[in-house]
């Protein structure tokens, strides 16, 4: 039986009988006029979960009474109806929004706009990230260690340099599409905590909460333990004796494995503190860490190419010359497995395409700047990737890109001697700690979303200092030096510290854990297995939105066959990881499926609902019911 759709009016009350109104629903509708009785239609109960700890009833969102309600983006003066009762119905709990702490800031409305709500401060309504900040976030953390590490690897399956080149471009291009994906998501749910939020709307609470428990436990402070690793490595290389020969470093000696650890922990607490001290200086390092990236990158491009033109290095060493006399892609790899390694290789260089998600709610403008971002940063990326995997082999013969792990270090040796050798060792350290900054801050931001949906306790969703009630005091600097300190570092209003400092210590706390043990085979294998099928459910969620919102607002949409194309690619890259490495995906699992009672314990269970069906994860059975 069909049930026609119910609206009202913008600046009403909300009538009897009508469930309260999720502020996610309304920011998304706000500019969409349903036109006919196909509209979207209520698909599930109403109610909001307990565990989001609000209810809009009592107040308008958008009345002129809210302070977040009436902006110069939104005004009021127009006469246009909204549903309220159809959006983002897959679960029978709207999801609660990390943007509302004590009620609604409109989505789009200036950074000002009602930092304290209610006693209650919230990240979302203290909106300050740039579109050029979003590019220095993305680009940050993609161009870490890979490009300078995973070149070995792409060689060495693809079988030459012809072939490498080409994986590069797929690698890139594959990444490009969920990059796409996740915009499109990302402009119509422009929220904290990217895949965490997409998945609790498309396919109910648990997924949402299995990726938070994946990503936060392990993913995130994993990763960033790698890239910390990696930092403190390159830091001892380009300081040891080793650092003057192009060879690969000696079995390192305990005293100096420790030695690693120590510079890893030590760079970890530097870019936590970083973070801990406002949005404003995070952003401003991450912005400066990509123009040297870019500038690491673009240098190492143009050596390449003058090298290969005059013949000529600063050494006795004669550059490769197997370019000029045989073929590109001779002895390319037929084997479809070692392509498939090759691929797994260089999209693992390319991750971290998603970041920008995981801090959307703070965006001034996140319709419009989030495809703006990924739409530059990734040819960018590719491009400089291309340049720098070209110039390698201009320089290098195939032999020694296939067995180097430190190819830019042998790069920089071969054309300067130990000089270069220290240098690009440098660049490489200095590339990934812009990196650690970059998942530091996103990593952050996705605890506090966690903390602030109920997935994990309150204190985590609060900013600032615990125990200061989210009420950070306002600094009046009375001299230049001081106005000059807060007009670089502070956040608007003068904020020092208005960051979410207990989700980042826990993240700090967990990555020092991570570096501590530095034992990362089996987080490949997990990254491979739990990473993707997250990818993969997420951007199988925008083809699911499609068909079930059809008319919700999306400022940004992407072709259709872009997340078909990213799909499988996912489902080929879980299914190789299976293959190859069963036992530790079978841990993988048995991980997530430990979430499971997880989440019945501190969600489901406080929520005070029973069974599975009302997460409505088989969200299939219910597209041809009309209400």
């Amino acid at each position: 039986m069909s049930r026609a759709p119910t609206y009202t009016s913008l600046n009403g009350p909300a009538k009897s009988g009508q469930r309260p109104r999720d502020s996610l629903e309304l920011a998304s509708l706000a500019s969409s006029t349903p036109t006919s009785s196909n509209a979207s239609r209520s698909s599930s109960p109403s109610g909001i979960s307990s565990s989001r700890k609000l209810s809009f009833s009592a107040e308008d969102p958008l009345s002129a009474s809210n302070p977040a309600g009436t902006t110069p983006q939104r005004p009021l003066t127009h006469s246009r109806s909204f549903s309220v009762s159809s959006a983002f119905d897959f679960a029978s709990n709207l999801f609660p929004l990390s943007t509302t702490a004590a009620g609604y800031t409109s989505l789009g409305s200036t950074q000002n706009a009602a930092l304290e709500l209610d006693g209650g401060a919230s990240l979302e309504k203290h909106k300050s990230i740039t579109y050029l900040n979003g590019l220095s976030l993305i680009i940050g953390l993609i161009i870490g260690s890979g490009i300078f590490s995973s070149p070995a690897q792409i060689t060495t399956n693809a079988g030459s340099p012809g072939a490498s080149l080409v994986v590069w471009l797929l690698a890139g291009i594959l990444a490009w599409t969920g990059a796409a994906s996740y915009a499109e998501l990302g402009g119509a749910i422009p929220l904290n905590g990217g895949a965490q939020v997409y998945l609790s709307k498309i396919f109910g609470d648990l997924f949402g909460f299995l990726f938070t428990w994946c990503s936060v436990f392990v993913l995130k402070p994993g990763s960033a333990a790698i890239i910390a690793i990696i930092f403190g490595e390159y830091i001892v290389r380009a300081f040891s004796p080793a650092s003057t020969s192009a060879d690969p470093l000696p079995n390192a000696s305990t005293s100096i494995i420790w030695i690693n650890k120590g510079i890893s922990l030590l760079a970890l607490t530097l870019v936590t503190a970083l973070n801990c001290i406002s949005t404003k200086l995070t952003t401003r390092a991450s912005d400066a860490f990509m123009f040297f990236k870019f500038l690491a990158l673009l240098a190492i491009a143009i050596t390449g190419l003058v090298v290969a033109i005059t013949n000529n290095t600063l050494t006795s060493y004669t550059p490769n010359q197997d370019w000029k006399t045989e073929s590109w892609f001779a002895d390319t790899s037929t084997n479809p497995s070692n392509w498939a390694v090759a691929l797994y290789a260089g999209l693992w260089a390319f991750d971290g395409w998603d970041n920008t998600n995981f801090v959307l709610g703070e965006f001034r403008h996140p319709g419009r700047d989030l495809p703006r971002v990924i739409h530059t940063a990734m040819p960018l990326v590719i491009l400089s990737y291309l340049l720098a995997t070209l110039s390698y082999t201009l320089v290098l013969p195939a032999k020694t890109i296939a067995s180097s792990n430190t190819i830019a270090v042998t790069f920089g040796a071969r054309v300067f001697g130990p000089t270069g050798a220290i240098i690009l060792a440098l660049m490489v350290s200095a590339s990934c700690f812009g990196a650690l900054n970059v998942t530091t801050f996103t990593s952050g931001r996705l605890v506090y979303a966690a903390g602030k949906e109920g997935f994990f306790p309150s204190v985590f969703g609060t900013v600032g200092m615990p125990g200061s009630e989210n009420k950070l005091p306002h600094h009046d600097p009375n001299t230049f030096l001081s106005r000059t300190v807060m007009r670089l570092i502070g956040d608007d209003d003068n904020r020092i510290g208005f960051t979410p400092i207990t989700a980042m210590t826990f993240n700090a706390l967990l990555t020092a854990a991570y570096i501590l043990v530095g034992e990362f085979s089996t987080l490949v294998t997990f990254y491979g297995v739990a990473g993707y099928s997250f990818y993969f459910l997420t951007v199988l969620g925008l083809i699911v939105l499609r068909v079930r919102e059809p008319h919700m607002e999306r400022p940004y949409r992407t072709w259709l066959s872009t997340p078909i194309i990213f799909c499988c690619v996912s489902l080929f890259l879980l299914s190789r990881a299976v293959f190859a490495k069963p036992v530790q995906a079978l841990v993988v699992v048995a991980f997530v499926g430990a979430g499971v009672p997880v989440y019945w314990w501190r969600v489901r269970g406080k929520d005070g609902r029973k069974g599975v069906e009302e997460v409505n994860w088989k969200f299939w059975r219910r597209w041809g019911r009309n209400g």
